[in-house]
């Protein structure tokens, strides 16, 4: 059988390039007969991170310029992180595959033995909106602070002394073989990840059946039923605004289970959620969930919030 190759297109940073090698190393052992190229893209977001100050410079720029090489028959596949890609795919894309997926869940790094033995006024280094809301309502006396780089260089910035934790994600720091930083896996019911958080996409053109075949082969049932439910509860509230959001669902005997948040920026108010439902509908699921946290408060923050910006 001739060998079929297939031009991969990735992020040039250290976690990207090995999220995508770990893809090939997926994808390679369920048909050997695949033969792969990487081809570096860089990004808008990959610009704006170094230009922005540690700001949060939104979502969609870590994927744009990679769509667009897909879209153009340049690269047949594009690795993403999961919750960098917006709701609403590019017309003539599709996620042909979600792979087993990591911990979704955020990590405290930090030299205290978790967030509770964090001291009075302690500098925690996060960018994200999400965070720092939900970290905010469980100690109101954090003080927050931009984090800029890639992850050794946050991990770095932790080492200099220069904040007493950061907050990152447990499944950047594992696939980079970092898990013995993690201090404190952070509790669902403490701070909600993004939707998708963990989990991986592989991005095709919708009408290239035979990478669609391919990569379908390293397919995750309860992952994809998992991440399906929380981009639907995200694209039902239609948080487009700077507005804190979590979600993480999963399946458990037979049923999936879908958890959300909604906060204020300041994480004064913070609506939190759950439903059970089945992983035959998980869009379904998620638009529900959308709805009971609008119900109980969330439609008001994302009214202010939009409102504010």
């Amino acid at each position: 059988m001739s060998r079929r190759r297939i031009i991969i297109g990735t992020r040039g940073s250290a976690l990207a390039l090995c999220q995508t090698e770990w893809v090939i190393s997926r994808l390679q052992a369920v048909c050997p007969a695949i033969a792969t190229e990487k081809r570096i893209i860089r990004t808008t977001g990959d610009l704006a991170r170094e230009n922005a100050k540690g700001k949060d410079v939104g979502k969609g720029v870590f994927v744009k310029e990679i769509e667009e090489a897909l879209l153009r028959g340049e690269i047949d596949l594009a690795v993403h992180s999961l919750k960098d890609l917006p709701t609403e795919l590019p017309e003539g894309l599709c996620i042909g595959a979600v792979p087993e997926r990591a911990d979704p869940r955020d990590a405290l790094v930090s030299n205290y033995s978790g967030l509770a033995q964090l001291p009075y006024g302690a500098r925690l280094g996060t960018t994200s909106l999400r965070r720092r809301a939900q970290l905010a309502g469980f100690r109101r006396d954090f003080q927050f602070f931009d984090l800029k780089g890639n992850l050794d260089t946050r991990l770095r910035k932790l080492d200099e002394g220069r904040f007493d934790a950061v907050v990152l994600g447990c499944a950047g720091l594992e696939r980079m073989g970092w898990a013995s930083r993690i201090t404190e896996r952070i509790p669902l019911e403490v701070c909600m990840p993004a939707a998708g958080q963990g989990a991986l996409a592989l991005e095709v053109r919708a009408d290239d059946k035979a990478t669609l075949e391919q990569v379908r082969l390293v397919e995750d049932k309860e992952a994809r039923c998992a991440v399906d439910a929380e981009r639907s509860m995200l694209r039902t509230l239609g948080g487009g605004c700077a507005v804190p959001i979590g979600a993480c669902g999963f399946v458990k005997e037979g049923k999936l289970w879908l958890l959300g948040v909604v906060a204020s920026v300041d994480g004064e108010v913070i609506v939190r959620r759950e439903i059970c439902g089945s992983p035959d509908r998980p869009e379904e699921v998620g638009r529900e969930l959308a709805n009971e946290l609008s119900d109980a408060g969330a439609k008001d923050i994302l009214r202010w919030n939009c409102g504010s910006t």
